[in-house]
């Protein structure tokens, strides 16, 4: 009996079936004409039924693939991307301007960290982010983003999933439902953070009411050895790919057979994908997450960290297919530098800055930055004012800066972007956006604009009503497209 089908009809799968056919003995009579395909034949079906099955857009879009680096805990604007002057002046001073934050803040506190203007378009980049100076010219700067709330977790998804308050899809969700994967070895969407989760955890990649095929696969990047990295990817000692080919049919017959009698069970459906899927995986995530083989002049221009390490991989993915990958820089908030701003936001940037101007280097010169999307931000910035000193709050210094939703920078590169621009402003102290501001659900409706999606076409029906990531609000700005 080494047919699957035929060992299946041989097994009662729930106890009432148990019962029914030891009273009777013919149940499994129609089960047999039921499941007397052949394997070969349901696996086709399967693949023509996959829900991460290539699909075209809704109209041609420019990006193909979205690299999010995502700096979470929310760094600075007047420290990296939206220089002001006005701060030097105001240093320890009262500003006239009286926004609420979320913690108790005091007098203008300017930046310890100098700004240089790069490339032909002249923008003005920080220090911390020198690498990203260099490519500036390919690169789309939005000073004038801003959000709901000056809270890490309404606004984190918010930023992710498009709603501060309700269980929605993550946006690497929504882009994965609209365009599948161009590769079905590998999962159309990947959140890498290295060390452990950050706030709100999966959350953040979740597929909310959507098929749980199109959820985040969540990597902890911080391990170098595949086995680590990307847990069974091996399989037990003495199992061969033909064995497990035989027990992955098995299963899988009897989940088909499960899920006859529960018609439209979305969980067990991704259930049965992610069986395949980790099988597929083990031929081809090895050689994606192994950096070995990598020219050494292209592992120096990325640099020897954790965050070089997952962004050259992030790269590879993209070569190979993968549609949407999320790289996260740490387990719970690293960038939230409530104190000593100058010291933590020092050290974050020289963990990543290297990587991510090789990135979009590395990008442009294989002729990928055209086509791939890269996003660079957090959930919000900070204040242009000092956190003032609180127990509980911080350690006590007066050289830090709080939370702020009400004006902050991200930027956009490649994938149809408009490069060596930027986009609307702050007032004079970098406090609030006040010149063509920007909505995290305009963000969105513009990302989807690139990826060839109508931002209000793009939904799905739940609960008897057609959701979309942006739900009733957002506009794309045509000012950041190319």
């Amino acid at each position: 009996m080494s047919n699957p089908r035929m060992i299946l009809d041989a097994i009662p799968s729930t106890r009432r079936e148990f019962l029914r056919r030891s009273g009777i003995g013919l149940g499994s009579l129609a089960l047999a004409g039921v499941m007397s395909d052949d394997t070969s034949s349901r696996l086709q079906a399967a693949t023509a039924s996959n829900p991460m099955s290539p699909k075209q857009p809704q109209f041609t879009g420019r990006a193909k693939a979205v690299i999010h680096l995502f700096l979470n805990g929310g760094p600075s604007q007047v420290d990296t991307f939206d220089p002001k002057p006005a701060l030097d002046r105001y240093h320890g001073k009262s500003i006239p301007l009286n926004l609420r934050t979320e913690r108790e803040t005091g007098a203008a506190y300017r930046s310890p960290f100098k700004f240089q203007k790069y490339g032909e378009s002249g923008i003005e980049v920080s220090e911390l982010f020198s690498p990203v100076g260099e490519m500036i010219d390919d690169v789309c700067v939005i000073r004038s983003m801003h959000a709901d709330v000056p809270n890490h977790e309404p606004s984190l998804m918010l930023m992710n999933c498009g709603n501060a308050q309700f269980v929605r899809p993550s946006v690497g969700s929504w882009v994965t439902y609209g365009l599948g994967s161009e590769n079905q070895n590998l999962p159309g969407f990947i959140s890498m953070c290295p060390n452990g989760y950050p706030i709100k955890g999966a959350e953040n990649w979740q597929s909310g009411f959507l098929p749980g095929a199109y959820q985040g696969t969540y990597i902890d990047s911080k391990h170098k050895e595949i086995e680590k990295l990307i847990a069974n990817i091996r399989n037990a000692r003495g199992i061969g790919r033909g064995e497990q080919r035989r027990q992955l049919d098995f299963l899988q017959a009897i989940n088909e057979r499960h899920q006859q009698a529960r018609q439209q069970d979305a969980e067990l459906e991704a259930r049965v994908q992610s069986f395949e899927l980790a099988y597929r995986m083990q031929m081809e995530a090895t050689d994606a997450f192994d950096i070995s083989d990598e020219p050494q002049s292209i592992r120096d221009m990325y640099g020897d960290s954790v965050q070089a390490r997952q962004i050259l991989i992030a790269r590879r993915l993209v070569e190979r297919g993968v549609r949407y990958i999320q790289l996260w820089h740490g387990a719970g908030q690293p960038w939230d530098s409530h104190d000593k701003i100058e010291e933590n936001h020092g050290r974050l940037a020289k963990e990543c800055s290297q990587a991510i101007g090789a990135l979009l280097k590395d990008l442009k010169q294989r002729g990928m930055l055209k086509d791939t999307l890269v996003i660079w931000g957090g959930e919000f910035g900070r204040t242009p004012t000092v956190e003032l000193p609180k127990p509980g709050a911080n350690a006590g210094t007066n050289s830090g800066r709080d939370h702020n939703h009400y004006g902050f920078t991200m930027w956009l590169a490649g994938g149809g972007a408009k490069g060596g621009y930027v986009h609307g402003a702050t007032d004079e102290f970098g406090f609030q956006a006040v010149e063509d501001r920007v909505h995290v659900h305009d963000l969105h409706a513009t990302i989807l604009h690139l990826l060839g999606f109508d931002h209000e076409q793009l939904t799905y029906r739940y609960a008897g009503r057609d959701f979309r990531l942006t739900d009733v609000h957002g506009r794309v700005v045509k000012e950041l497209v190319a």
